[in-house]
């Protein structure tokens, strides 16, 4: 398998996404071992953001599945293109021909959904399975299967063995408890939110435009916000949406007319909002 930069770290730093070192050694162990890497943690710390970024450092594609509940196999794997077999059924038999079962569910009118996709490329890809605590067990229990044998079955096909094995990452909020197979098949890592000296690097990376001092008071404001019980933390997503909305609006520090119309791009709850306005306030009063 192709594998990752002996520097993976310094590699997604290029890229403005900071990796701790047990994150990046996880991460190139990915494609040292070709085993499959759960990434836990609470939303917005970057879970999905490690796929793309170890995508864009290896140059291959990255192939994504968005779970969701009532996702099944069929749905992750294939489908048929109706539309062309009854065209091409229609065309058969206007000539007097009638199309076999071989045809008519070959290669050609076979639709392949990300599972196929990660399976049939012969440069190994980064399969992203987003989100795999929103599917329910029955899905699980499929991804068991593929992520043991690297093959598929399409009824109409036979067995699909995979090309390459893909680089898997699977990432979970935890909105529900993965089963103890799943976990054993695969390498772990929880994700912080990072430390605030590490969110204030992602920032200076990812926006350069944003001034020094207002990537300062974004970061600090951030970090005590998650210190509250907010019903949605911000992640680091919404860090960077609020320096740059703060940017593009001109603002070089954060005072409190920034803070009264910009605290949208950060807080996404009437409630959360409502509760983190006064720390707020009593921060942009504290000497920096």
């Amino acid at each position: 398998m192709e594998a990752a930069p002996p520097d993976l770290n310094a590699a997604f730093r290029a890229r403005g996404y900071v990796a701790g070192e047990a994150l990046g050694t996880a991460l190139r162990l990915v494609t040292l071992l070709g085993r499959p890497l759960l990434l836990e943690g609470p939303a917005g710390v970057g879970k999905t953001e490690a796929a793309k970024t170890l995508a864009d450092v290896l140059g291959t594609r990255l192939i994504r599945l968005q779970c969701y509940e009532g996702l099944d196999a069929q749905a992750a794997l294939y489908e048929w293109n109706y539309a062309r077999q009854l065209l091409h059924l229609r065309r058969a038999e206007a000539t007097g021909r009638e199309p076999s079962d071989a045809e008519l569910y070959g290669e050609n009118f076979l639709m392949r959904r990300p599972l196929l996709q990660a399976i049939s490329e012969d440069t190994p890809p980064v399969l992203l399975i987003d989100e795999v605590d929103r599917a329910d067990d029955a899905f699980e229990a499929f991804l068991l299967e593929l992520l043991a044998e690297w093959q598929v079955t399409v009824p109409e096909l036979g067995t699909i063995p995979a090309r390459t094995r893909p680089h898997v990452i699977l990432t979970s909020n935890r909105a529900r408890e993965l089963s103890d197979a799943l976990r054993r098949r695969c390498l772990y890592h929880w994700v912080e939110y990072p430390s605030r000296a590490q969110e204030l690097e992602i920032v200076r990376a990812r926006l350069p435009e944003v001034t020094e001092a207002l990537a300062i008071q974004v970061t600090r404001a951030v970090h005590a916000l998650r210190e509250l019980p907010l019903g949605k933390p911000p992640g680091v997503a919404e860090t960077l949406d609020w320096a740059r909305a703060l940017s593009v609006l001109g603002y070089e520090t954060l005072d409190a007319r920034a803070l009264h119309t910009t605290l949208g791009a950060v807080l996404k709850l009437h409630e959360d909002a409502q509760l983190a306005a006064p720390l707020l306030k009593r921060q942009l009063a504290r000497p920096e």
